[in-house]
């Protein structure tokens, strides 16, 4: 070779880290995809119900789907179970303590259907009074999380979404956005944190079952490299 050529580079190979770093952000992002799309399917199968039996009321200008839902519900709620899904094994990390109870799918959607029972409860069950249904669905809810988490985070993150959560209806029914008939706890149904803590724990445990899904992934692509 002549002198003053150089040899032309060849293509650059990422390092193990940047490899690492990506592949991490690319399955982060599909998991919060995923979650968006399941927290959009059940806003609008649960609120249906709600609508049905006349919990909860919007402006009739405002309704604008097959599902008789205001638009924005779908969206927020979907956005809501993609970062609680992302919160929950993020916090398992973070504390030391991964999340090992009743790990497979079938719980998972056994999870979910009682979630939806619980939800279809709060709208076609009749009770005498609000607290009588309000103690009923507490006593369900917390029976979901003993059944299908039990761990401390999971139970301190479902009151934390639960009170963030009533908060932000409270808000919303205060400044006529849509409103709850027969409102017992200010502006709302004094059952709705139980709701709120269900749902919660729900999407916790799909998002801990997809980042679990994740890791065998990516340790069986290690294996084979």
């Amino acid at each position: 070779m002549a002198e003053g050529e150089t040899e032309s580079p060849g293509p650059k190979k990422c390092g193990p880290y940047i490899s690492s770093v990506t592949s991490q952000s690319m399955n982060l992002v599909i998991r919060g995809v995923v979650l968006f799309f399941i927290g959009v399917f059940l806003a609008l199968v649960l609120n249906l119900l709600q609508i049905q039996r006349n919990v909860t009321l919007f402006p009739p200008d405002v309704i604008a789907s097959i599902f008789s839902s205001a638009w924005w519900v779908p969206p927020c709620c979907g956005t809501a179970s993609a970062v609680i899904g992302l919160l929950y094994p993020c916090i398992d990390r973070h504390l030391g303590e991964p999340h090992k109870f009743k790990r497979e799918w079938s719980s998972v959607m056994r999870c979910v259907a009682v979630f939806v029972g619980i939800n279809h409860a709060s709208a076609k069950v009749d009770f005498d009074n609000n607290i009588q249904l309000s103690l009923t669905l507490a006593a369900l809810s917390i029976g979901l999380w003993w059944t299908f988490d039990r761990s401390r985070s999971g139970f301190g993150l479902g009151v934390g979404i639960a009170f963030l959560a009533t908060v932000v209806t409270q808000l919303l029914v205060y400044n006529g956005v849509y409103q709850y008939t027969s409102p017992d706890f200010l502006y709302v149904r004094s059952w709705l944190p139980c709701i709120f803590f269900a749902g919660g724990i729900t999407m916790g445990n799909i998002g801990r079952q997809l980042a679990m899904y994740e890791c065998k992934v990516i340790a069986e692509k290690s294996h084979q490299d």
